[in-house]
């Protein structure tokens, strides 16, 4: 093949074009062509910017429980078409031919089928009287002598087993249940009655095993129905709302009325009887920091109790805490509700620091020279007389709320706070009420007998207690769980004291806490006293582990080995739990000075340790100094002992004084949204 000159040059020309552009990436066509006829110089390469660098990867973290929006139980209506009444022979045919039930000892009218089994009955009483008795036909001399002992002490016996009555006695009459007819129950059907889920059914199973009134005889509410419905209108005086039991009288005698009074006054008593035992609210739907569980309630013997009651108010009121600390919230409700609101009032979050200004200073310098003593005047007075009505925070003052602080029993910091507005102004006569019903609510969820030895934590107090024989034998202070690592609210048991303890690093608190630190700096727990532990149980250098590759799931475990730098100090006192939240020393002590102490990631460090593990061991606190001697070990209690990790803004001393804590956590105003759901789904009906 021949080649012409203008294509071998056009050959060239394009081999020369992709030379260059090889060499000179992102030039346009026409720079290429000018650098081939050497028209231009070559061009600088362009400056590409490298890839910025990869930025570090967030830690993970792990989410405490959560606050939910309350969800109530609906309510249904009452199937009273599920009713079918179990009645026996007698109860029929009586039914059947209207027949009134006569008190017993009177003339009866009786099926035919009951004076047969009678007669037979009888019978066979006859034979057993002629026939010979083996005692008295082998020795009827000690057979004479035990009889006549038996007539000294006690009336002779029947062949039933009955002591005769003495004839001259009047005989008492026992009336019978009042039968529901089957026209009744039928009426029913067009009477709507709505309940809790647990109380539709029990009426349904109690009525179908005893298709007898309990609240009505002779066609009208008899006097033990007069007693609930008394008893249910008080409730307020047990913090409840009487609204949710309110039951009224029919107007008139009519059938149709009077069994429809008799399924809502029942319903209504179940209502209240489940609320007095274990709270309108359920507290592990407030929030994953709650952990109850369930209080048992046996709907359908509850009735039967009411039926047999001679005292339905006692029976009604026993459903409520037994306890004094209960007793001693419902007198301070009555005695709030007849009291008078405080004349002077300081809004409670009030928050004031040296330096500024706040129009609630001067009601809290008024409250202080009111309560101020002797000594506090002689020392304060001068100053405090000429500062009132000021609302500057000024140095000057620092030194006199901090005396003030230190006379209310709350850290002398300066700063004042919530903790400081609560312990000189208190609350509101409102707010005391709203604190006291909420108590209210919050101890029926705890055990009705507190029993007589136990640990109590209060965590908006910031105090532990142990009780010993129902008295208040050790109160200490304690630093809880901050806002976001909240100390949970619920009762377990201490089953054993720690000493010189490991602290067996939680998860979130590795992840969350520990986690971002190994990514810089993976031998951060080696340098600081800690041990990790693979699957395998092999312990290994933290600075050999890649922390960054697991996220939140980090295949070890961690623990702080005993020693003065521990978290746990010298103790712990280990009440199991799936949260894992005990109580313990700590080697920051200077924290029990302050006035907020929700500080810790959940658990309760206690003030003085040594005594609390002396008082749950039942030893002395030279025992405890002596075994602290020793290296790592641990004591098991001889017996259990119920712990409460509570939640209370109101709580009663040992001497019935209710004492009114901040609300730490905001649990208050969570706890009375979820109340006033629980009205509003009982006001509507659905």
């Amino acid at each position: 093949m021949t080649l012409k000159r203008r294509n071998v040059l056009a050959i060239s020309a394009t081999t020369a074009i992709a030379i260059l552009a090889a060499n000179v990436p992102q030039a346009s066509a026409q720079t290429l062509m000018d650098l081939l006829r050497g028209n231009t110089r070559r061009p600088e390469p362009v400056q590409v910017a490298p890839p910025p660098p990869p930025q570090p990867v967030a830690p993970p973290r792990v989410k405490g429980p959560s606050y939910y929006t309350y969800k109530t139980d609906s309510l249904v209506r009452v199937d009273f078409s599920a009713i079918q009444p179990v009645r026996d022979p007698a109860h029929a045919a009586l039914e059947q031919e209207n027949v009134d039930l006569q008190p017993v000892g009177s003339t009866q009218a009786v099926a035919r089928e009951d004076e047969e089994l009678i007669e037979a009955v009888e019978a066979v009483l006859e034979e057993d009287d002629e026939a010979p008795n083996e005692a008295t036909t082998a020795s009827p001399d000690a057979a004479t002598q035990d009889t006549a002992a038996d007539d000294e002490e006690a009336p002779t016996a029947t062949a039933t087993g009955d002591v005769p009555a003495d004839p001259a006695a009047p005989v008492e009459e026992v009336q019978s249940a009042e039968p529901l007819t089957d026209a009744q129950i039928a009426a029913l059907q067009d009477f709507e009655l709505v309940a809790e889920k647990e109380a539709a059914e029990a009426i349904v199973a109690y009525y179908s095993q005893h298709p007898d009134f309990v609240w009505v005889d002779n066609g009208a509410p008899n006097d033990a129905a007069r007693a609930a419905i008394r008893t249910l209108a008080d409730a307020a005086t047990h913090g409840l709302n009487p609204a949710d039991y309110s039951v009224a009288l029919p107007s008139e005698d009519d059938d149709r009325a009077l069994a429809a009074f008799e399924m809502e006054l029942s319903a209504r008593i179940l209502r209240y009887a489940r609320d007095a035992r274990s709270g309108r609210v359920d507290p592990n739907r407030i929030s994953g920091y709650h952990d109850f569980e369930p209080k048992a309630l046996d709907r359908v013997a509850l009735l039967g109790e009411a039926a047999a009651s001679e005292d339905i108010a006692s029976l009604l009121e026993g459903q409520h805490p037994g306890n004094p600390r209960y007793k001693a919230l419902r007198a301070e409700l009555a005695e709030l509700r007849r009291s008078a609101e405080n004349d002077i009032v300081v809004e409670p979050n009030t928050v004031i620091r040296p330096g500024e200004t706040n129009a609630e200073l001067p009601k809290l310098l008024t409250l202080i020279e009111r309560q101020a003593g002797d000594a506090f005047r002689a020392e304060h007075g001068e100053l405090l007389t000429r500062s009132l009505g000021t609302e500057l925070y000024s140095q000057e003052l620092v030194p006199l709320i901090k005396a003030a602080q230190s006379a209310a029993g709350v850290g002398d910091d300066g700063i004042v706070g919530p903790r400081t507005i609560q312990a000189i102004a208190g609350d509101s006569k409102a707010a005391r009420i709203e604190k006291v019903e909420i108590a209210m609510e919050r101890l029926r969820w705890l055990p009705s007998d507190l029993t007589d030895r136990y640990v109590f934590i209060n965590t908006p107090a910031f105090e532990a207690t142990y009780i010993e024989d129902g008295a208040e034998k050790l109160s200490m202070r304690t630093v809880v769980g901050g806002q976001g690592t909240q100390t949970y609210f619920f009762q377990d048991e201490i089953e054993y004291v720690e000493f010189h303890p490991y602290w067996g690093v939680p998860r979130s608190i590795l992840v969350n806490k520990y986690l971002p630190k190994l990514y810089s700096d993976p031998s951060y727990l080696d340098r600081n006293g800690f041990e990790v532990v693979n699957s395998r149980g092999q312990t290994v250098s933290s600075s050999s582990v890649n922390w960054g590759q697991y996220g939140a799931n980090i295949p070890f475990d961690v623990r702080q080995k005993p020693g003065g730098g521990n978290a746990l100090g010298e103790m712990k006192i280990m009440f199991p739990n799936r949260h894992a939240i005990y109580m313990h020393d700590t080697p920051d002590k200077h924290l029990f000075d302050r006035e907020n102490r929700a500080l810790s990631n959940g658990c309760v460090r206690l003030a003085d340790p040594r005594a609390m593990a002396a008082a749950v061991l039942g030893w002395d606190r030279s025992d405890i100094v002596a075994r602290l001697e020793q290296p790592h070990s641990r004591e098991n209690l001889s017996k259990k002992m119920p712990v409460y990790v509570s939640y209370f803004t109101a709580w009663p001393t040992q001497a019935g004084e209710v004492e009114y804590y901040n609300d730490t956590y905001g649990r208050d105003a969570k706890m009375r949204a979820a109340i006033d759901k629980v009205d509003a789904v009982r006001v509507s009906g659905v």
